[in-house]
């Protein structure tokens, strides 16, 4: 049998898992067809799940139909659920995406079927709740055509000719066979599926069993099942707590075969662990049963695993980058009267685990916890499961929006740490990266001047924490860090210093860098009457947005623009008032954008970075055996290694150059040691050595005492030969000889 791993998508209220119901019962998995309304599905079995009739958790289940066997995934389909649903993205064969058939394509849709394109998951697509009244066919086909891909071709008509010449236009090698042969064959069909190529549509309701049988046999014809490598490897895409508290890591299996008690090495560095798993679980529901091992293909829990994360790769598999989607606003939480803060920290931390995008940012001086969600849904579910699993009532604030921060320039940021026996000198290139890129690092430092083993630690503790800006104190995206130049002891060096030096080098590159502050922005549709357009076009200006061009859409207008989520919040009420309840609008967030106005939101923060003691952009060096704070205006005087300069127009990643003994222009610090001015240069070798060796001379006399030197007969007491030479002479003989 081919075996897939399917998932079903969909706008909220869709019907999704009306369908994944339907499948279930269709293939005999269940015996009665459970209704969301009802409160009795086979899969929404959670009591928040239930009473909101929403899918908030993703839940597994399995059946068969003819040569077909599915581990179907069913996802949430809210949008403050949209990272529980896009985690599965990366394990998926195949999708399913359901379109309501009186709604058609709505934003979160179109949001959907980008993240299907960017994760690259053939999709097949089902126009539900066709028995409404107001629900066409021809209309909807033609909806899917133009919002979401012109390949959309239905595979319920019925002409065999007019489905062949509709396929054959989706690609060259299909238009090729369909000339040749004047028809099409399942596989090259199965093919184009697979590729991206065609986008097959069914129409039918799910609540009625109409279609459901059609789209099953459809995916059994099809769908083709993935060929996999020998070695073992894996993809983890979720982490949860049994009933018992038990840490299950849900992955898939995409090579070789997974046992009991094999032993599995995840992490790097220091964080290198070799686990034992203990037990493999295979889930239909909230039922599960054991398996001694799985073979590729296969998705699973395992127990035993006790530092997995979501999106991590085992064996050969590569790990899954940060969510698309992501938050756009922070709430404070207000904890009950006398609760203790670390304790609350530690209940926060545990959830943010099985939620990677529930950020959890600590203030020390305030004692306050901040979390970051999608929106007002996902904050409620939150506070429900603080007070299920650990008993605790928690509130959230107001919430306000997620700023954050990069770079228009690039700029070098340099960290040394040198306590007493400690040592460690970084210097990294920082450079503006293209908008929704987020932070990439790498390394261009030679391994003669920096072994490769300190250059992975470097890295590892770039990405090991959030950096914050400047600005605003807000986390910085959209940049690229590259490590040029570092130093290490051979005797005094420990992992730690690194960690330091690397911190202080990216505050000390923002603290230097021409910044921006970033706000989040949501792309809008207006679907209202044409009296309202005029309204609704002055108030996009008002919120600081743009707009295109209205365009007309039967009796009603279309507006489509882009505001700052800020100036938008609140404002679908005022457009349902306005419009009478006539309109509809949509938003989804499209990423980061300047902000607006930035010099309101950094005098409302009041953010003081160099009051920020948890992230230093100074440096520590050591002075006459002591560490000494060196604040980071100077800190460039006094690194150890050559200075750099970025020369170039500032585009692309800059051009670094070693500068030249001869433009260097050493000048001796307050200390005592020899550093370089205020450009970076340093002194010659000589003069710097000749210099150390006169401190040491100094201090070894302030403590044994006026060294004497013995005389050679026929010299005097300066040490000149009675021959010949001076004083000049002399001392140039002895610092020979030295």
């Amino acid at each position: 049998m081919k075996k897939i791993v399917t998932g079903i998508l969909a706008h909220v209220d869709a019907g999704k898992t009306t369908l994944s119901e339907a499948f279930l019962f269709e293939a005999g998995s269940i015996r009665k067809l459970g209704r969301v309304d009802h409160k009795d599905a086979f899969l929404d079995t959670h009591a928040q799940e239930r009473e909101r009739g929403i899918t908030i958790y993703l839940k597994q289940a399995r059946f068969s139909f003819g040569d077909l066997e599915v581990i179907l995934l069913d996802t949430p389909g809210h949008v403050d659920f949209s990272a529980e649903m896009e985690r599965s993205l990366s394990v998926l064969d195949y999708a399913v995406l359901v379109i309501s058939g009186t709604d058609g394509v709505q934003a979160h849709t179109e949001t959907l079927w980008k993240l299907l394109e960017y994760y690259g998951i053939p999709t097949f697509l089902f126009v539900n709740k066709m028995d409404l009244a107001g629900a066409d066919r021809t209309a909807r086909m033609i909806n899917l055509k133009a919002r979401l891909c012109g390949e959309c071709v239905d595979f319920t008509e019925k002409d065999r000719g007019k489905f062949c010449e509709e396929l054959a236009v989706c690609s060259e090698g299909l238009l090729d066979a369909y000339m040749e042969r004047g028809d099409l064959s399942d596989e090259e069909i199965a093919g184009a599926v697979r590729q991206r190529k065609v986008f097959p549509v069914y129409f039918g309701s799910a609540l009625k069993m109409e279609g459901v049988k059609g789209l099953l046999s459809g995916m059994e014809r099809y769908c083709v099942q993935r060929e996999y490598p020998q070695e073992f490897r894996a993809k983890v895409y979720k982490i949860e707590r049994d009933e018992q508290g038990k840490r299950l890591t849900w992955m898939k299996v995409t090579g070789g075969s997974l046992s009991v008690r094999q032993s599995v090495e995840y992490g790097q560095g220091d964080g290198l662990l070799c686990e034992k798993i203990d037990q493999i679980r295979l889930y239909n529901g909230v039922k599960y049963k054991m398996a001694e091992s799985v073979q590729a293909g296969e998705v699973c829990a395992v127990t035993g695993l006790s530092a997995t994360h979501a999106g991590q790769g085992f064996g050969g598999e590569e790990g899954v980058g940060a969510p698309v989607m992501t938050p756009v606003m922070t709430y404070r939480a207000i904890l009950p009267q006398g609760f203790d803060t670390v304790t609350m920290l530690k209940y926060f931390r545990e959830l943010a685990e099985e939620e990677p995008l529930l950020h959890i940012r600590y203030e020390p001086l305030l004692q306050e916890i901040h979390v970051q969600l999608m929106g007002q849904v996902q904050i409620e579910v939150l506070s429900a499961r603080m007070r299920e699993r650990f008993g605790v009532a928690v509130g959230f604030d107001t919430g306000s929006i997620l700023y954050r921060e990069t770079i228009v320039e690039p700029v070098l940021g340099m960290g040394h740490y040198e306590p007493l026996r400690h040592y460690a000198e970084v210097h990294l290139l920082l450079e503006p990266g293209e908008a929704g890129s987020g932070l990439v690092f790498g390394t261009d430092c030679p391994e003669d001047a920096l072994d490769k083993n300190w250059q992975r630690l470097v890295l590892t503790h770039l990405a090991e924490r959030e950096h914050l800006g400047v600005l605003t104190g807000s986390p910085v995206t959209d940049m690229r860090i590259t490590l040029v130049a570092g130093r290490a002891h051979i005797k005094h060096t420990e992992g730690g210093d690194f960690r330091q030096a690397t911190y202080r080098a990216v505050r000390h590159g923002l603290m230097r860098a021409k910044s921006v502050l970033l706000e989040p922005y949501y792309e809008f549709r207006m679907e209202l009457p044409a009296e309202s357009i005029g309204r609704a076009m002055t108030d996009v200006e008002r919120m600081c947005g743009k707009c295109k061009p209205p365009e007309n859409c039967g009796e009603e207008m279309v507006l489509f623009g882009s505001a700052p989520v800020a100036s938008m919040q609140g404002y679908a009420a005022e457009f349902m008032a306005y419009t009478r309840g006539r309109g509809h609008i949509s938003c989804r967030v499209i990423g980061y954008l300047p902000c607006h106005n930035t010099q309101e939101v950094m005098d409302r923060i009041a953010y003081r970075p160099e009051a920020d003691l948890e992230n230093s952009a100074d440096s520590v060096f050591c002075s006459h055996g002591a560490g000494v704070l060196v604040p980071w205006q100077q800190a460039a005087d006094h690194m150890h290694l050559e200075a750099m300069e970025i020369r170039g127009d500032g585009g692309g990643f800059g051009e670094i150059k070693t500068l030249v003994p001869s433009e260097r222009n050493g000048s001796r610090s307050a200390g005592g040691g020899t550093y370089g001015n205020a450009s970076g240069k340093k002194q010659d070798a000589l003069g710097a050595a000749y210099a150390a060796d006169k401190e040491l001379e100094e201090i070894f006399t302030r403590t044994f005492g006026e060294i004497k030197r013995r005389t050679p007969a026929g010299a005097n007491s300066l040490g000149q030969e009675r021959a010949g030479g001076g004083p000049d002479a002399a001392e140039k003989k002895r610092r020979e000889e030295a």
